[in-house]
């Protein structure tokens, strides 16, 4: 089944959104795959308790243990699992004010992410304060819009990483917004900003090249805006060309079902993104024999 396909086999059903078939590329059939489960937060905001059990919306949800819990149960039940970030993990609560960072990474290392990508947020402190706090950070950081290379955190941070997961070759890279006008410019120092249309597009098409089989964009760019002209989500699925899924940030849109986009190849990109402050973990199951399901799991 190709992607354009697809799009017409969407069923929504228990809070899931199931394929009748795998949506990638072709050489899925020919691996050995049994399952790739993907997992993946955004916006999580140095929430590092529960919110109240008295929260009008949100009673006792989230909390990082709450999402280890959570993690280690699906690490225990599926054998190849990917867990992302998209950004924005500082800021927030009095844990941010204290630590510096410094206790989101340390978390997020405990947890066990594989990747994550930057926001806005995450420069507040400075490169010098970002610099330090992830030194307790034993995941990479994918920055591929972001040039720090005239800053302190030149070779910190990566355009991409390939993973090997269940005889799959799967790339994943990242893409954070514009700074200027958003954070202070000496918050930032000498970053340089690339186009993140096409920077994107470079780096899928790398990756493609380099024979992933899967290419997952981390956007810290924001879902959708009524401005036609800012750069948003689904504004990059549409003038993509090999990326398969974004998983997005920036702003905290809890999407009840996935987007499905049609890039210029006339292939289906899939966005989620799962609001903010860790109330929900995104799941991707990925099976070349039964298809793919997507959810939104609630940390409780």
């Amino acid at each position: 089944m190709n992607r354009r396909k697809f799009v017409r086999n969407l069923s929504l059903g228990a809070g899931a959104i199931a394929l009748s078939a795998p949506s990638f590329s072709q050489s899925l059939f020919t691996k050995k795959a049994k399952k790739i489960t993907i997992l993946h937060t955004n916006d999580t905001h140095s929430n590092i308790d529960p919110f109240p059990d008295n929260h009008s919306k949100f009673p006792g949800m989230g909390g990082v243990a709450k999402r280890h819990a959570l993690i280690q149960q699906i690490r225990q039940e599926e054998e190849n699992v990917l867990l992302l970030d998209c950004g924005d993990i500082f800021q927030g609560t009095p844990y941010f004010n204290m630590f510096n960072g410094v206790l989101e990474m340390k978390l997020m290392s405990e947890l066990g992410y594989d990747a994550a990508t930057m926001g806005n947020h995450d420069f507040d402190i400075g490169l010098e304060g970002f610099k330090t706090a992830k030194k307790h950070a034993n995941f990479p950081f994918l920055c591929s819009n972001y040039n720090f290379s005239e800053t302190i955190l030149n070779g910190l941070t990566q355009p991409y990483k390939i993973f090997q997961k269940g005889g799959l070759e799967i790339g994943i890279f990242g893409v954070g917004i514009e700074l200027a006008g958003l954070v202070p410019s000496e918050k930032y120092d000498k970053t340089k900003y690339l186009d993140p249309i096409h920077t994107a597009n470079s780096i899928a098409k790398e990756l493609k090249n380099k024979g992933c089989d899967l290419i997952i964009c981390l956007s810290h760019l924001g879902y959708d805006y009524a401005d036609s002209s800012r750069v948003s989500d689904r504004k990059l699925a549409k003038l993509s060309t090999h990326i398969d899924l974004i998983l997005g940030g920036h702003t905290h849109t809890f999407l009840e079902k996935p987007t499905v986009e049609i890039n210029q190849k006339g292939q289906a990109v899939l966005i989620n993104q799962v609001g903010f402050a860790g109330l929900y973990v995104g799941r991707i199951d990925i099976d070349i024999q039964k298809g793919m399901v997507v959810r939104k799991m609630e940390v409780r």
